[in-house]
């Protein structure tokens, strides 16, 4: 077995430490998540705290693909989170990486700094009385325009992945979270109105985003809502055709 470990120049000092938390991962830590799929667990290294993200072990296809035809899902979290950091684009900052191959990708791991949220966008779809909903609404759309003006293309773009930092001032921070599936491209109109269809938003909310968005965009308005609410209509009914299938 062959392994590959990266990390960010601003963490090299504590690089042995970053090491020995990843030969005991699954002895040591505190669980932040803990899926089928994946497990984040939190460590705390010289009074800096870190997350560490363990990806599931792919299958033997899967495992060749990432090893020689495909960057893993650890080294593109990585890479992706060094760009949106680079573009301005908050998530939690990038601090490194982990691959060890045997016959194919066996274990990975991405590395982060661990962020003290407030909430994430899903408490706004829960709570619609949410306490200063609209304005935050209005903020993270500027933060979405931000994201397609850059030309990124969060492919993953749903509730879960945004998380909210309340600076106090009337101002939000939002920072993306699960950053391996990207693409890097000029979004028109209806591409980033289709990026947008994850977030399950309610017809309040998309009238919100429309108009702030279509501020930005220096769109009409009626155009901008349009097609919103298309992409995300479409998804939702999408997702509750296969749940209705699943019960039947």
């Amino acid at each position: 077995m062959h392994s590959t470990f990266i990390i960010h120049p601003k963490y090299t000092l504590v690089e042995p430490q970053l090491k020995a938390v990843l030969q005991n991962f699954s002895e040591t830590g505190e669980y932040v998540t803990k899926g089928e799929r994946n497990v984040i667990k939190k460590f705390a290294i010289d009074g800096t705290f870190f997350n560490v993200k363990k990806f599931k072990t792919p299958n033997f296809f899967q495992a060749l693909v990432y090893q020689f035809l495909r960057k893993g899902k650890a080294k593109r979290s990585y890479e992706y989170g060094s760009k949106l950091i680079g573009f301005g684009i908050k998530t939690p900052f990038p601090v490194g990486y982990s691959e060890s191959f045997l016959i194919g990708l066996k274990e990975s791991y991405y590395i982060s700094e661990h962020v003290n949220y407030d909430f994430d966008f899903r408490d706004l779809i829960h709570n619609p009385k949410y306490l200063n909903r609209e304005e935050i609404l209005k903020q993270f759309t500027a933060f979405c325009f931000q994201l397609h003006e850059n030309h990124i293309n969060f492919l993953d773009h749903s509730p879960g992945n945004t998380l909210v930092k309340d600076r106090g001032d009337g101002k939000y921070d939002f920072y993306l979270i699960d950053l391996n599936r990207m693409r890097f491209e000029v979004l028109d109109l209806d591409q980033r109105m289709h990026n947008l269809r994850r977030l399950w938003l309610s017809k309040t909310m998309i009238n919100i985003m429309s108009i702030e968005y279509a501020a930005l965009f220096g769109n009409e308005i009626e155009e901008v809502h349009r097609l919103l609410s298309k992409h995300s209509r479409a998804f939702q009914k999408k997702v509750n055709s296969k749940k209705l299938r699943k019960r039947k």
